[in-house]
């Protein structure tokens, strides 16, 4: 007999599990430098790039995994 299974995800699911850890690493990493400056200046450190591109690729990730939860490919 052959087992029904849940079928697959799309590969959109993943690439929105990979945005959302990636994202949130990046923001916590920008978190970290907001209160802890480091000793290497930038051009354009005081607008704090990694809390904008963390936040970005957590909306993005979240809106992914939303859109594909329950998606699945038989």
């Amino acid at each position: 007999m052959v087992d029904e299974g849940k079928g697959m995800r799309p590969i959109w699911f993943f690439i929105g599990l990979v945005l959302l850890i990636i994202g949130g690493l990046i923001f916590v990493a920008g978190i970290y430098y907001l209160f802890i400056p480091s000793h290497s200046s930038t051009v354009l450190q005081e607008v704090h790039p990694n809390l904008w591109w963390g936040g970005l690729m957590l909306i993005v990730g979240g809106i992914f995994l939303f859109f594909n939860r329950n998606v699945t490919i038989d």
